[in-house]
């Protein structure tokens, strides 16, 4: 069989972090289909690059240098104000963006924490009155905030628009030939201000999740006429950060300039150099340079003067590369760094009898825990045993449906961080814990990380845990793995094997083989296709008769996975097809009808499966794990989808008593080890594969590791533990 070409299909390119966004997934499908490159920029080097314009090599260098100085004072300046003990918690209550902008306005100096919050936040619950006692017994957990019940929207989620901001977008957008339906997207991005910022940078349209390139060109020729031009620096600004933005769906929390070199050439930006230095001038965009990335580096040569004259002496240059960054990203990785770190530094040591996980979490503020399925229940018996030494102890997980299969004790990531479930906080404002345990670890992204990090109190202990075969996950950053190759604390490695046929094969496919096993009661079947269309045939017969009648599992406990949403067996062709055997209908709610299996993504990375119950105006209503939710009519198109299938990345950190994972031919290059890994481990006892892809599928679990995400986290670790900790 030949090698994968490089025309690479729509549905099979991104099955990537933004796969729950379907904003996202529909422009990056679109834009595979036109050749727009930019986020394989990111994979694919600078090849070459880092030669051009020899003329230049210097002056740039001093450029990047002084941003990268500056930002350095700025870091420092943060470190040294938090060597003393720090007020955890003080200065956050909210969502992952309420703290970074909190954090950005805090290092200026400009703003306490506390101004970003438009109503004072709720009072903490009362501290019990051992509160000045290290050792405090465990409360009864406090009552979950007030959340309306079954409400769809997402904490932090901007305020409709004022009438008047609305037909102000609406004008310009017409003047602009753009759609009247970008309106209302267009004022939750831009504010207020929204059409004055479009009438002054027509590029900001890009801002706006779906819009393209060439759509924002056109928009900005119809509005500025003889004056717009591909060189305009508006527009190179704009598509520095549209290009990061990209990559971050991708999973990248920052790019080589090399790669940002490389697609802004793509995009027809006549200077990428200039375009890149303009952006870090605006602020939209900052620049890094690791020392921790130079192969021969010193400690004497880690500093400022050590980079500058590796900068400047210009052979060096191609072995530090520069890296560019939003500085939501940025900051998110600096505050996770610092705050994992706090923790290590100001948990006091103590010598717990037990397991070699419970030995490591008593003497250590951070632990690391790897293992699969099995190995889950090692964390949770932690937690149990700190319960039992009156520690206040909360498991977190990823989704509502780990929630369902660990029971009442467990609490999803953004359930704690929220307030909508869990402990509560404490009097300083953080969360009222003496241990957290994070299950499904490698599926949190660096801003949730960030949030939840920052939520905890001095001398908490953390263990975060998971498998690092899995795919990573949905949001930016690589947090779990970060960490694991940082080797700044303990790593427990759990023993414990998945059982059974699945566990077996599993566990081959993570250590790159893919091997036969015996499976006497059929709990792997392999079901060989011709095309796509008998993939989709044959999917559908496996879930509404194979295994119900083989292993009494319903249909609506079996979850069909594949690899993308296109495709003519992607999730939105077998959803289709499930539909119509498995609950016919007009699809009068909004292309919905009762009893529909849906997915839901409240925010992007996160999916929520359930049933639709009906509508009304408010919306439509789903029952999902047993709770009502209601999602607004206006965001029914962008953020449900049929629920029957789904891809990879959807689906990780869940578990189902049966799944079906269907590899059509055309699915062969969006395999890699991770994805089949990840795929393969969704059925607890039941596993079909509907396989069309011949020998690409051993050998992507052979040879298909899938590039690393380009992430800050990893050195900023080192350099802020590494010394100390051996």
């Amino acid at each position: 069989m030949t090698e994968p070409s490089r025309e690479t299909p729509p549905e099979a390119t991104e099955p990537e972090p933004g796969e729950t966004d379907e904003a996202a997934a529909e422009r990056d499908a679109r834009e595979a289909d036109e050749g727009v490159e930019g986020t394989e920029a990111a994979t694919a080097g600078a090849e070459g690059e880092a030669k051009a314009a020899e003329g230049t090599e210097v002056s740039e260098a001093q450029a990047e240098l002084t941003a990268q100085r500056e930002l350095r004072a700025r870091i420092e300046q943060r470190k040294a104000e938090r060597a003393a003990p720090v007020d955890a918690g003080g200065k956050l209550s909210g969502t992952a963006a309420d703290l970074l902008a909190a954090v950005r306005a805090v290092e200026s100096g400009t703003k306490a924490g506390s101004a970003f919050y438009d109503a004072p936040q709720p009072a903490p619950a009362p501290a019990p009155s051992s509160a000045a006692d290290p050792r405090r017994a465990a409360p009864v957990p406090a009552p979950a905030a007030p959340v309306p019940a079954g409400s769809a929207v997402p904490v932090g989620q901007a305020r409709p628009a004022a009438p008047e901001t609305l037909a102000a977008v609406r004008e310009v957008l017409a003047r602009g030939g753009a759609p009247e339906s970008l309106t209302g997207q267009v004022a939750s991005t831009l504010g207020e201000g929204a059409a004055e910022a479009l009438r002054e940078d027509p590029w900001q349209l890009l801002a706006v999740p779906g819009v393209r390139p060439e759509q924002a060109d056109g928009f900005a020729r119809a509005l500025l006429g003889a004056e717009c031009g591909p060189d305009d620096p508006r527009r190179a600004v704009a598509l520095v950060t549209w290009l990061l933005e990209r990559a971050a769906l991708k999973g990248h929390t920052a790019l080589e300039d090399g790669a940002l070199r490389s697609g802004l050439t793509g995009l027809s930006v006549p200077d990428p150099d200039e375009a890149m230095r303009a952006a870090a001038a605006e602020g939209a965009v900052l620049l890094f340079q690791e020392e921790e990335q130079a192969p021969e580096e010193t400690e004497d040569e880690e500093g400022a003067e050590g980079e500058e004259g590796a900068e400047v002496s210009g052979d060096e240059a191609p072995d530090v590369p520069a890296l560019l960054g939003l500085d939501r990203y940025a900051l998110a990785e600096e505050s996770l760094a610092d705050g994992l770190a706090r923790l290590v530094k100001t948990v006091s040591a103590e010598e717990w009898e037990g397991p070699e996980l419970v030995r490591a979490a008593g003497a250590h503020g951070l632990v690391l825990h790897t293992g699969g399925e099995a190995a889950r229940r090692e964390p949770v018996a932690l937690a149990e045993d700190a319960r039992k030494r009156g520690l206040r102890v909360a498991v977190a997980v990823h989704s509502e449906n780990g929630v369902d299969r660990l029971g009442a004790e467990a609490v999803t990531v953004d359930a704690l961080v929220s307030g909508a479930a869990g402990p509560g906080r404490d009097e300083e404002g953080s969360l009222a814990l003496d241990l957290l345990v994070v299950l499904d670890a490698p599926q949190v992204d660096v801003e949730s990380a960030t949030t939840l990090v920052e939520s905890l109190p001095d001398g908490c202990r953390l263990v975060l845990s998971g498998d690092p075969g899995v795919l990573g996950s949905a949001g930016a950053g690589r947090v779990f793995g970060d960490v694991l190759a940082a080797r700044v604390c303990p790593t427990v490695a759990s023993r414990l094997p998945d059982p059974g046929p699945i566990g077996e094969l599993v566990s081959g496919i993570g250590i790159g083989e893919l091997n036969q096993v015996e499976a006497p009661g059929k709990e792997v079947v392999i079901v060989p296709v011709r095309d796509a269309g008998e993939a989709v045939h044959r999917t559908v017969q496996l879930v509404a008769d194979s295994i119900p009648r083989a292993f009494d599992v319903p249909a609506g406990q079996t979850q069909v996975i594949t690899v993308g949403h296109g495709g003519s067996a992607g999730t939105r062709a077998l959803n289709a097809a499930l539909k119509e055997r498995l609950n016919p209908g007009p699809g009068r709610f909004g292309g919905f009808d009762p009893g529909d299996r849906v997915a839901f993504g409240p925010a992007p990375g996160r999916t929520v499966t359930g049933t639709v119950v009906g509508a009304d105006a408010e919306g439509l209503r789903l029952e999902c794990a047993g709770e009502p939710l209601v999602v607004p009519k206006e965001r029914v198109e962008s953020a449900l989808r049929h629920g029957w299938a789904l891809t990879a990345h959807q689906a990780a950190g869940m578990r189902w008593p049966a799944a079906v994972v269907v590899l059509p031919g055309d699915a062969a290059q969006g395999l890699s080890r991770p994805w089949v890994y990840t795929a393969f481990g969704r059925g607890e006892r039941h596993l079909s594969v509907v396989h069309g892809v011949d020998q690409a599928l051993p050998r992507a679990v052979a040879e298909g590791v899938p590039p690393e995400r380009t992430t800050r986290l990893r050195p900023l670790l080192e350099a802020l533990l590494a010394p100390s900790e051996g």
